[in-house]
C-alpha cells in the first residue's frame, strides 16, 4: 500500500512538471503567433527604381516607377530620391526610357530622354565621340544584322578604271570595331528584329568622322559585323584586283604586258691595242640572245660603225 502511493505521488509530480512546461513555454508562443507583425522601418536612403519592366521609348508615368530604401554606399550616381523628379525629368514633362529598364533597377538620368520627350540617340553618344550615318543597302549593310549596340568594320571599295576596258577595284579597311548607334530609325538596344536597313548611324571620333565623310565619296562603304566581344584590330591591306586573282596575297611588283613591241638590240666591240696583222684573227660573234616572248627583234646596226647610236635607239624603244 505504502508503494502505490509513492508511485502515485511521483507520476502526480511528473504530470505537474509537464503542466508547468506547457505553460510557460508553449502557450506563450502560440499567443505571440496570433499578434500583428510589427515591421521596423528599413534604414536607408530612398531610391527610385521601375516598378515593372520598362521599355525602350515607353513614356513613364507613376504607375511605372516605386521608392525603395537601400544603404547610400549602394545607390548609383545620378539616382533619383522622388517620383516627381523623374516625372518631371524632360523640361518639366515625363521623360520616355532610353533603354530598356528591369524591375527594381534603378531610374538614372543618363537613361531618360532629353528635349522633346522621345528617345534621342544623341544621349547615347559617348563623350567625346560623334554620331555619323552612312548608305547602306540591304548586302552593304550586313542584310540588316547588324542591331544597335553591335559593333562593325566600315569597308570601302574603289574602282579605279571606271572608264577603262578593263575594270580593276582596290578594297581598304576604313574603319574597324564601330559601335552601331541606329539602323534607320531603330536605336532601341533591346531589338531582336532584323531589318533592311538604308542607313547606319554609328559612333566615331571626330577624326574617323572625316575618314567616313571622305570615303563615302570615294566609292561605296559597307559593313562586315564582328563577333560580340572581339576588339582586337586586324591586320588588313588594301587588295587589289591583281591581288585578289593571285590568291588575296599582296603580289610583287611586276610589269604588264601590253602587246608586242620592236626593240632594236646592238652590240659593242671594245678592242684593246692594234693587233698586227699576222697575230689578227677573226673574232667569233657573240651568240644571239634568246627571243623575249611578245617582242619583235630587229637586226642591229653596224656595231663598229654605228653602234652607240643603234643603242640609243634601242634604248628609246623601250622607253
Amino acid at each position: 500500500m505504502r508503494v502505490a502511493t509513492i508511485v502515485s505521488l511521483a507520476a502526480s509530480a511528473v504530470l505537474g512538471l509537464g503542466a508547468l512546461f506547457v505553460a510557460k513555454v508553449m502557450l506563450p508562443s502560440a499567443a505571440q503567433a496570433k499578434l500583428p507583425v510589427i515591421q521596423r522601418p528599413v534604414e536607408g536612403t530612398p531610391v527610385v527604381v521601375a516598378a515593372h519592366a520598362i521599355k525602350y521609348g515607353e513614356k513613364l508615368d507613376a504607375g511605372a516607377l516605386t521608392i525603395v530604401k537601400a544603404p547610400a554606399d549602394a545607390i548609383p550616381q545620378g539616382a533619383f530620391t522622388e517620383i516627381s523628379q523623374v516625372l518631371s525629368a524632360d523640361h518639366g514633362g515625363a521623360p520616355v526610357a532610353l533603354v530598356p529598364l528591369a524591375p527594381h533597377e534603378a531610374v538614372l538620368g543618363a537613361k531618360l530622354s532629353g528635349p522633346g520627350a522621345r528617345p534621342s540617340v544623341a544621349a547615347e553618344v559617348a563623350e567625346g565621340m560623334r554620331a555619323y550615318t552612312i548608305k547602306v543597302s540591304d548586302v552593304t549593310g550586313v542584310g540588316g544584322h547588324a542591331l544597335p549596340g553591335d559593333r562593325v568594320d566600315v569597308v570601302l571599295m574603289r574602282d579605279l578604271t571606271p572608264q577603262g576596258p578593263e575594270r580593276s577595284f582596290i578594297s581598304y579597311v576604313v574603319l574597324q570595331n564601330v559601335r552601331v548607334l541606329g539602323i534607320d530609325l531603330n536605336a532601341d538596344l533591346a531589338s531582336e528584329k532584323p531589318a533592311t536597313p538604308n542607313t547606319a548611324t554609328l559612333e566615331v571620333s571626330v577624326a574617323d568622322s572625316q575618314k567616313l565623310s571622305m570615303a563615302s565619296t570615294l566609292g561605296t562603304l559597307s559593313l562586315a559585323l564582328r563577333r560580340t566581344g572581339e576588339a582586337v584590330a586586324a591586320d588588313a591591306h588594301p587588295l587589289r584586283t591583281a591581288d585578289f586573282l593571285s590568291g588575296g596575297a599582296r603580289a610583287p611588283t611586276r610589269a604588264i604586258y601590253r602587246g608586242p613591241r620592236t626593240v632594236a638590240i646592238s652590240t659593242i666591240l671594245i678592242v684593246e691595242g692594234q693587233p698586227s696583222k699576222q697575230n689578227r684573227s677573226p673574232k667569233k660573234a657573240p651568240p644571239a640572245p634568246a627571243p623575249i616572248p611578245g617582242l619583235t627583234l630587229t637586226p642591229a646596226a653596224n656595231p663598229a660603225a654605228g653602234g652607240a647610236h643603234a643603242g640609243a635607239a634601242g634604248a628609246n624603244a623601250i622607253g
